[in-house]
């Protein structure tokens, strides 16, 4: 008999503790200095919390991102999910882009199905898929190419990707960033739908106020400090 799970089993609503968090980066070859990013980011994120960073551009977003989801380490400090120090990529978290990064010679229910956690049956990953694309509202264009669908449809897709595991922490980086307003709306109701249906806690990057303050419990701004020395890195200035 298989152990494979009758479905992927969505993971729990996860907490996260960035304890102190510094990263900076060497002078690289290519002539760029070397520079701190980020200083001393203390923060904790409740189960099922949607938090919004906002800051200027360059203040070290991103990083932050990557340092969640462990992409990449803190040069100091902790990364905890769940309560556990993270070391490498924590398959319980998952992460959207402003860009969809869809392989274009694959449908979109294939693209999705990229998603599924390795060794999920092959009916319960097609099952766990078709859900999602309901989820989504791309059932009637699974079967397409990612050139053959709209922005919006395409950033519904990698949504549904992300998901497709059912991750405990679901890590957005400006995914609404590059569509129209009317589709960008559009999407900001979606993902609120989808955070009803899949309570996963999220962290959500983005450039619009707005949009922070509508989407999210709490935001949080990054940035350097009023009379911080050049290259000091950013810190958190203000919890809303």
């Amino acid at each position: 008999m298989s152990s494979t799970p009758a479905r992927p089993v969505s993971a729990p609503a996860l907490s996260v503790s960035l304890r102190g968090v510094s990263r900076s980066f060497a002078a690289s070859e290519r002539g760029i200095p070397a520079r701190r990013v980020l200083t001393e980011v203390t923060l904790e994120i409740s189960p099922g919390e949607i938090v919004a960073l906002i800051g200027p551009s360059g203040c070290g977003k991103s990083t932050l991102l990557r340092q969640v989801i462990g992409l990449d380490a803190p040069s100091s400090g902790e990364v905890r999910i769940d309560g556990s120090a993270l070391v490498g990529i924590d398959q319980r978290c998952a992460i959207a882009f402003q860009e969809p990064r869809l392989l274009p010679w694959r449908s979109i229910v294939r693209n999705v199905e990229i998603g599924l956690p390795r060794g999920t049956d092959r009916a319960v990953g097609q099952s766990r898929v078709a859900e999602l694309l309901h989820l989504v509202q791309l059932e009637e264009s699974s079967q397409l190419r990612p050139r053959q669908v709209s922005g919006g449809m395409a950033q519904r897709a990698a949504l549904a990707r992300a998901l497709a595991r059912g991750p405990g922490v679901l890590v957005l980086d400006e995914p609404f960033g590059a569509l129209d307003a009317l589709t960008r709306l559009t999407m900001q109701d979606l993902l609120l739908d989808i955070h009803s249906a899949e309570p996963a806690t999220i962290i959500l990057v983005t450039h619009d106020v707005d949009e922070a303050l509508d989407l999210s419990d709490r935001v949080v701004l990054l940035g350097q400090a009023k009379g911080a020395a050049p290259g000091s890195g950013s810190g958190i200035l203000r919890i809303v």
